[in-house]
């Protein structure tokens, strides 16, 4: 099973992706084709995008997750 994961929050056109085997997040320069491409213009228009991910919240700090809380 694949663990990398492109993310992108709201409010941000930057995407991201996380290797989650290698602890790692780098930015992804933008799609100029392809899938990707297709569901970064979607971004742009307002739609949510989800694939394979069963859970994604944003907490305002790395701190406030490892304690458990997020403002959902």
């Amino acid at each position: 099973m694949a663990r990398v994961v492109v993310i992108s929050v709201e409010g941000d056109d930057a995407l991201w992706v996380a290797d989650l085997d290698a602890g790692t997040v780098v930015p992804l320069p933008s799609p100029k084709s392809g899938g990707l491409k297709a569901v970064t213009d979607l971004r742009a228009t307002g739609s949510i995008v989800t694939k394979g991910v069963n859970l994604a919240v944003v907490v305002k700090s790395a701190e406030a997750a490892l304690s458990g809380h997020y403002d959902g």
